[in-house]
Order: C-alpha cells, then sequence, then structure tokens
C-alpha cells in the first residue's frame, strides 16, 4: 500500500482580511503548513487554525517565511545565514506555542514562498533552515523539494526529511518549479492537478512543460490554499490517490 501525505499552505488570513478556505481544505488533508505571522497568518488565525486542523485530525507543522506581509513572502530578503537560521527558528517557536495552547503537537517545517525557493537553489539558505529545525527540536521533520538541496541540509543537520511534490504547479525543465511570473504556472484545473499527483506519488515521475519526464522521490503532495480552487483541486488530488491505489496519510506515518 503506497501511503502518502496531503498538505495544504493554510493559515494565512491576517486580521478581518480573510485568504483561502481553511475549514473546507482541511477537511480534506492530512496536514497542514500553518503561516507562522510574517508572511501571512497571526497569533489569532494561527490558534483558530491549530484549532480546525484538530477538529479534522489533521497533523500540522510551522511554516516560516520572510517578514513581508504586503509581499506575501515572495520577495527575497538578502540575509545572512545567522539571520536566516533565528528568523526560522523564532517562527517555529511561536507556533509551536500556540499549537500546544490547541494541544497539537508539531510534526514538521516547510519554508514558504521566496524563502523555500532560495533554499532549493543554495545550499546555505537550506543549511540555515535546517539548522534551526535542528536546533528548535530534532524530532520534527524538514519538508522540501524533491532533488533539492534542502535534502542535503537536512541529512547533514540530522534531521529527517520528506520530499515534496506540486500538483497544482507547472515545472521547468530544469526540475524546478516554472516561476509564477510565467503564464501556466499553477493548475487551476482540478483534473490536471489530480493526472499530475497521481505521476508524481504513484510513477514516481515529474512531467515538465517541455514534455520531460523526471524521476522524482515524493512522499508528500502540497496544495496551495491561497488559491481559489483550493478545495476542489484538492478533493480531486485525494479521490484520484485513492483510486491510483494509494492512502492519503498524515506525515509521521508516511515516514513512519
Amino acid at each position: 500500500m503506497r501511503l502518502i501525505d496531503l498538505n495544504a499552505d493554510v493559515g494565512e488570513s491576517f486580521g478581518n482580511w480573510r485568504m483561502g478556505n481553511d475549514e473546507v481544505v482541511l477537511a480534506i488533508v492530512s496536514s497542514a503548513n500553518v503561516a507562522c505571522g510574517f508572511h501571512a497568518g497571526d497569533p489569532q488565525v494561527m490558534a483558530k487554525t491549530c484549532e480546525i486542523a484538530k477538529r479534522h485530525g489533521v497533523s500540522v507543522g510551522a511554516h516560516p517565511g520572510f517578514a513581508d506581509l504586503q509581499g506575501f513572502g515572495r520577495r527575497p530578503m538578502p540575509m545572512s545565514a545567522f539571520e536566516l537560521e533565528t528568523l526560522v527558528a523564532y517562527q517555529i517557536g511561536a507556533f509551536m506555542g500556540l499549537a500546544a495552547r490547541a494541544g497539537m503537537p508539531v510534526a514538521h517545517v516547510k519554508a514558504h514562498g521566496a524563502l523555500y525557493n532560495l533554499a532549493e537553489a543554495d545550499a546555505e539558505v537550506a543549511g540555515a533552515i535546517a539548522r534551526a529545525v535542528k536546533a528548535v527540536d530534532p524530532k520534527l521533520i524538514m519538508v522540501g523539494g524533491t532533488g533539492s538541496p534542502m535534502e542535503g541540509a537536512a541529512e547533514a543537520a540530522g534531521v529527517r526529511f520528506a520530499a515534496e511534490g506540486f500538483p497544482d504547479r507547472a515545472y521547468a525543465d530544469d526540475g524546478k518549479l516554472l516561476s509564477r511570473k510565467l503564464p501556466g504556472a499553477v493548475l487551476h484545473d482540478p483534473a490536471e492537478a489530480a493526472a499530475q499527483a497521481v505521476r508524481m506519488a504513484i510513477e514516481g515521475q515529474i512531467l515538465t512543460v517541455g514534455g520531460k519526464l523526471l524521476p522524482a522521490r515524493v512522499e508528500t503532495l502540497c496544495i496551495h490554499g491561497d488559491e481559489p480552487t483550493a478545495a476542489a483541486v484538492a478533493g480531486a488530488i485525494k479521490a484520484a490517490l485513492t483510486a491510483a491505489g494509494a492512502t492519503v496519510a498524515a506525515l509521521p506515518k508516511v515516514l513512519g
């Protein structure tokens, strides 16, 4: 039986401003990446998101990003390794406090947006994230792009790593996510995203925009909760995975 985690980026509302439909998405996925208040979210949103996740039996993880509310954490910010490490550790710690309030253990850490993209290409950035994870709690799982420097950084730091694929995003021929600045970077069609999810989880392959099939080990699949089609995409992916013989399970169970 193939176990696969289905995660979503959630908790990205702020004050009276609402982003996504967390209630619906969290009823479908098995793991939640909760924004930690820097790129999105706030203490109240973080707390409420943990309560929703608990109600649905969803595992939770910290989703740290750059301190860039206006840019939603999608703009890179030059920082030293020390600044990056403390930036991530601070957000993990804050989230762990609010998760504890809800009686929820924190299972994983996944960087957000520009921070994630930098870690996919820069070993120094990946290393800073991994060291922050290890420092706060060595039992935490570090989530990162399959085949990226984040995997090596996690191994060097002595923390578990979960390889991630993005069924609702297009991939360039080099195996990296297609820039959001380019048309077609986000897949809004539930059937298209579901087909890509099965290809990743069952066949171990990524189909690029140039038609290449690249081998990829994937243990968790991400749905972007801020997209209007997130609930439809998540539902279609879960149904397709089940039909293909996979079982959607929380990340700690997938990794054993």
